[in-house]
C-alpha cells in the first residue's frame, strides 16, 4: 500500500529563532515539573504550521536526550526513582508502540486536518481533567498550611499501599512506597500510550505517581523523566519507520532545551512541592485554551464546520496569543522563584 508523503515545513532564520526560545522554555518547564514540556512544544509547532501528527514524532525525538540530562542532573539531589521509572517504562514501551499506530491510521485515514484534530481534542480533554485536578490539590496542600515534609498522600494512594498482593510487592526506596506491580503497569501503559498521541505522558505518569502510588512530588516529577527517556527513544524509531519524524525540528528544541531544562531543575531545588503543582496547572489549563480555540478550524477543513476565512485566521491568532501566554506564565514563575530563593539565601532542598 503506497501511503501519503509528509510535506515538513520549510524553515526560514526566524522560525529557527523561534524554535530556540520555544525549546528554551520547554527544557526550563520540562525539568522544574518532570514533563517532557510536550505540552507547550507540540501545540507550539502545530502553531507554526508543523503537521500534529510531525510534531508529536518531532517532539518525542527531541525528548529522550533531553530527559536523559535531566533525570541525571535530578538525581544529583536525591530526587529519582530509577527503580520506580525503569518499572513503569516497561509497560510505558508497550503503550508508545500501540499509540503511534493509532497516530498513523488516523493520518492515513483523516488526512492532515483529522490528525489535528485528534492531537487537540486530545490535548483539550487531558490538559482540563488533569490541570483541573492538580490545581485543586495545590491550592488545598497550600490552604492547609503543611510543610513539605507533610506533603499529604491521597485517600487512593493510601489505599493502594494497603492492597497486598502475594509475588508482586515491591518496595520503591527513594519514593518511599510499597506496591503491588500490578498497580504500576497500567500506569505505564496509559503513560506511553498518551505520549504517542499527543507526546506527552508526564499528564499521567506523574499525577498517577502522586496520586494513585503515593509517591512525593519532587520525586514523581524527576522519576518521569527516567520514563521519559524510554517512551522517547521507542517513540521515535516507531515514528522513524512512518517517516514522521523531522529531524531539523527535534535538533533545533533540543539545542535549546538543553540549557533550559538545566534551569529548572536549579528551580525545583528552591520551591516547595506546591509551587511544581501550581506551575504544572497553570500551564496546563492555559494551552488547552490554546487548543481549544482551533477546534473548530479542523473541523472546517474536514467539512463539518463553515467558518469564514476571517473566523479561522482570527481563532489562529487567539490561539497562538494563549500559547505565548502558557509560555511566558510557566517561564516567569520558575525563573521568580529561583530568584526569590537566591536572593534570600536558601539552601536547596534535598
Amino acid at each position: 500500500m503506497e501511503h501519503a508523503a509528509i510535506e515538513f515545513i520549510d524553515l526560514q532564520y526566524g522560525d529557527v529563532l523561534a524554535l530556540l526560545a520555544i525549546g528554551f522554555v520547554g527544557g526550563l518547564v520540562s525539568g522544574f515539573i518532570g514533563s517532557g514540556g510536550a505540552f507547550v512544544l507540540t501545540p507550539a509547532m502545530m502553531s507554526m504550521g508543523v503537521p500534529g501528527v510531525v510534531a508529536v514524532a518531532s517532539n518525542l525525538c527531541h525528548k529522550f536526550p533531553k530527559a536523559l540530562v535531566g533525570a541525571y542532573q535530578r538525581n544529583k539531589f536525591g530526587h529519582v526513582d530509577v527503580k520506580l521509572g525503569l518499572v513503569m517504562a516497561a509497560s510505558a514501551a508497550i503503550g508508545v508502540w500501540l499509540g503511534a499506530d493509532i497516530q498513523h491510521q488516523i493520518k492515513e485515514n483523516f488526512g492532515e486536518p483529522g490528525s489535528n484534530l485528534y492531537v487537540s481534542l486530545a490535548f483539550v480533554v487531558v490538559l482540563t481533567i488533569v490541570g483541573g485536578f492538580v490545581l485543586h490539590d495545590a491550592v488545598t496542600v497550600y490552604r492547609s498550611g503543611k510543610s513539605d515534609e507533610q506533603e499529604r498522600v491521597s485517600r487512593l494512594a493510601r489505599w493502594v499501599q494497603s492492597v497486598e498482593i502475594p509475588g508482586t510487592m515491591m518496595h520503591f526506596r527513594t519514593a518511599n512506597v510499597r506496591v503491588s506491580v500490578l498497580f504500576t503497569l497500567p500506569l505505564g501503559f496509559a503513560t506511553g500510550l498518551l505520549a504517542s498521541i499527543i507526546a506527552v505522558g508526564g499528564f499521567i505518569g506523574v499525577p498517577g505517581m502522586m496520586y494513585v502510588l503515593g509517591a512525593p512530588g519532587l520525586i514523581a516529577t524527576a522519576t518521569e523523566l527516567v520514563i521519559a527517556f524510554v517512551m522517547g527513544f521507542g517513540g521515535t524509531i516507531k515514528y522513524a519507520l512512518h517517516g514522521l519524524v523531522d529531524i531539523r525540528l527535534a535538533l533545533i528544541l533540543l539545542a535549546g532545551s538543553l540549557f533550559g531544562i538545566q534551569l529548572g531543575v536549579i528551580g525545583t531545588t528552591y520551591v516547595k512541592p506546591f509551587m511544581i503543582k501550581v506551575v504544572m496547572a497553570a500551564i496546563m489549563l492555559i494551552v488547552a485554551v490554546s487548543r481549544g480555540l482551533v477546534v473548530p478550524v479542523y473541523l472546517t477543513e474536514l467539512g463539518r464546520l463553515d467558518l469564514a476565512p476571517r473566523t479561522m485566521a482570527w481563532l489562529h491568532t487567539a490561539s497562538f496569543a494563549f500559547l505565548v501566554l502558557a509560555l511566558c506564565t510557566g517561564g516567569i514563575i520558575i525563573l521568580a522563584s529561583m530568584l526569590r530563593g537566591h536572593r534570600a539565601g536558601a539552601m536547596p532542598l534535598k
